[in-house]
């Protein structure tokens, strides 16, 4: 056998393999000697069939088949102790007028090989990195939330703004019979607010479907009928109050501190304030650290020097799914794809640079945090190591979980090089602020 290539530019190859009689034909023979030992022909026992008929029945699909194994073989081989970086897989060359009866064969694969660049992480203009806060107005609103988390729910006489109502909606031409669950202060339109207003258990009062709600996906469900129903609805229903209901706010006391907390951790207002903040720091990081990798991705994949070998790769594509794609959806698909082709490489090239790599501890690390985290929402604070690990070991059999906290790791460590090397301005801002800038 011999193997030889021809590199047409700097992006793309043909490697030409040349395949002798005496490189396939031990493995031929080999496998017809198996077919005759198990062979069912009729007229002939078991393992007695003439070699000459079972080759003439089996012979060209056996060597057809050897050949593509020896090739692939061969040519994975070839690319790795030449050690090509290659993009896709390689494309053989069509050959139309193959003869299987020769001794001796030739089979030409294109190559789409990687660009050889390099990656500048020192950036003129500096890229913001967001370091977000939760404001007086959001924490606040979030103590609210934990006071109604552990307060109670208190029966009412009257229907008052804040309270909660249940009740039936009816209307017989427009077939709606149904019970619903909502806040007074859900209610839009002053006269429909007004109508429900000091209403009592057991009362009916009429009210206008037109604007109802905030919009026909809260209408419909509350309605009992689908959204394309509502479109359109202006119909007055009748509502027949069942239930009122008053949530009163747990009292800002050590009780309700311990509770939410944990024991000790908090013992004021002012404190219950600052732990919020730092709790909402976490995830209000994660984002401003998702803002910031995207920005180093844009820049990064904008001031890269490198060309994709882009017709093969369209080429490529056009084989690739379940049906064949045309050169025209093929080159739309390239198009989508080619900002990831290059950050694929990027991070690649900067993970070999700066010896980047993700450590079996490293995932076990990211598994035991995100398994802490979904026990505290049970109210499990610590778990024995021994459990743990057992834990840790049945979430790191899936291998869909691996990679994507490999995933995870990998984007952690590009993060914190990307703050030591580039040129970064940090900008401290309020998360309203921060989703007004970025989100609008």
């Amino acid at each position: 056998m011999n193997i030889t290539r021809e590199d047409k530019d700097k992006l793309n190859a043909v490697v030409k393999i040349d395949i002798a009689k005496s490189d396939y034909a031990p493995k031929v023979e080999k496998v017809l000697k198996d077919y005759r030992k198990t062979a069912n022909i009729p007229g002939f026992r078991k393992g007695m069939v003439p070699m000459g008929l079972i080759k003439k029945q089996y012979g060209q699909a056996v060597l057809a088949d050897e050949v593509n194994k020896l090739l692939q073989e061969s040519l994975n081989n070839y690319i790795t102790e030449e050690k090509l970086e290659i993009l896709g897989n390689p494309l053989p060359k069509p050959q139309d007028d193959l003869n299987w009866n020769a001794d001796d064969f030739s089979f030409e694969f294109e190559l789409g090989l990687a660009p050889d660049f390099e990656v500048n992480l020192e950036n003129k203009e500096p890229i913001t990195y967001y370091k977000v806060k939760a404001d007086e107005e959001m924490v606040d609103n979030q103590l609210k939330t934990i006071q109604r988390q552990y307060g109670k729910i208190v029966s009412q006489e009257e229907v008052k703004e804040g309270f909660t109502v249940v009740g039936t909606f009816h209307n017989e031409e427009e077939n709606i019979d149904n019970e619903a669950t909502f806040k007074v202060d859900d209610i839009e339109g002053k006269t429909n607010q007004k109508e429900l207003l000091g209403a009592k258990v057991g009362d009916q009062v009429t009210l206008k479907t037109n604007k109802l709600f905030e919009n026909d996906e809260t209408l419909a469900s509350h309605l009992g009928l689908e959204k394309d129903q509502v479109e359109d609805l202006k119909v007055e229903v009748t509502f027949t109050v069942k239930e009122i209901n008053e949530q009163v706010l747990a009292e800002l006391n050590q009780e309700l501190f311990d509770k939410a907390f944990g024991e000790g951790e908090v013992t004021s207002e002012e404190e219950a304030k600052t732990k919020i903040e730092e709790q909402s720091k976490d995830t209000f990081q994660q984002q401003g650290d998702q803002k910031f990798f995207n920005d180093v991705t844009e820049y990064l994949i904008e001031n890269a020097d490198m060309e994709l070998p882009a017709e093969f790769l369209q080429k490529w594509l056009q084989t690739q799914g379940e049906t064949e794609l045309t050169e025209e959806e093929a080159k739309e698909e390239y198009e989508k794809s080619e900002k990831g082709i290059k950050y694929q490489l990027i991070e690649s090239k900067i993970a070999k640079d700066h010896d980047i790599k993700v450590e079996v501890e490293d995932i076990k690390s990211v598994a035991k945090d995100k398994i802490k985290a979904q026990m505290m929402q049970f109210g499990q604070m610590d778990l024995p190591e021994e459990q743990m690990e057992g834990i840790i070991q049945n979430v790191l059999s899936n291998q869909e979980q691996v990679k994507q906290f490999s995933e995870e790791v990998m984007v952690q460590k590009l993060l914190e090089l990307y703050k030591e090397k580039l040129n970064v301005n940090e900008e401290e801002i309020t998360y309203k602020e921060f989703v007004d800038k970025v989100y609008k």
